[in-house]
């Protein structure tokens, strides 16, 4: 059986009167890609944001390799080898492509705070950045603004930020939003190589339902904050209480 990477224990968020997640338990396979569904205000992205150290739960614990990190503040979770993404563009326009993937690089290294030396002071960081661009293909758009990309390949550039560190478990929301539908197979096929050839474990919210059919390993879906049902693609598209609760909606919304 494959190990487990990722994991939480009655994991559980409130805000005030309102349970965000409710008691989710969850394990995910190393080198899987799991993708988590559900309608707008299932407690997705709050499920991330608690995984990532983005908030700290009422409750539960998250562990990572075995290792209890519930506490553990976002950059901690980063040096521990998770990475994630938002569903807005998390970039820096003004800056070059190059010079986004080589501070994201450089900010998990030793030589995160020093920023006033010049750039050939960090051959280690620039070598990352290159091959980093070489993997999700803006080697040639290195010295352009990134807020000059189109938001297909600014997606591209953002998943280049997060794998730049080189973390074992990527966070992907909903990395597709946004972007037009002729660009996501090429996004996806992306995502795949890399998780296929860099061995990279995938954690996916995402609302494209033929997208999360097509390249999951395992799915849960969550329904007002907790977990209605896990399983392959084929065990939750035929899901009856799946198909009742949304399921049927978002492939109509799909077509």
């Amino acid at each position: 059986m494959p190990d487990t990477i990722l994991e939480t224990s009655q994991l559980r968020k409130e805000y005030g009167a309102l349970v965000a997640v409710d008691d989710v338990s969850m394990s995910i396979d190393e080198h899987a890609l799991h993708s988590i569904i559900g309608p707008n205000g299932a407690g997705k992205t709050t499920f991330f944001n608690l995984l990532s150290g983005t908030v700290k739960p009422t409750s539960g614990r998250v562990l990572f390799r075995g290792e209890d990190i519930t506490t553990l503040p976002p950059y901690r979770t980063i040096h521990k080898g998770i990475g994630r993404s938002f569903q807005i563009t998390n970039l820096f326009p003004s800056l070059t492509v190059f010079e986004n993937v080589r501070l994201a690089t450089q900010a998990m290294g030793s030589n995160s705070f020093r920023f006033t030396k010049p750039v050939s002071a960090f051959p280690d960081e620039i070598e990352r950045t290159t091959e980093v661009l070489a993997i999700v293909g803006l080697s040639r758009d290195a010295l352009k603004p990134a807020g000059q990309l189109p938001h297909g390949d600014q997606r591209k550039l953002e998943l280049g930020m997060i794998l730049a560190p080189d973390p074992d478990v990527l966070l992907l929301d909903e990395p597709t939003a946004g972007m037009a539908s002729n660009q996501v197979p090429e996004l996806m096929a992306l995502i795949g190589e890399i998780r296929a050839t860099a061995k990279k474990t995938i954690v996916l919210v995402e609302h494209n339902m033929n997208v999360v059919m097509t390249v999951s390993d395992r799915i849960t879906v969550m329904h007002q904050g907790g977990v209605l049902a896990e399983g392959t693609p084929d065990e939750i598209a035929g899901n009856e209480v799946v198909q009742e609760a949304y399921l049927g909606t978002l492939y109509e919304e799909d077509a």
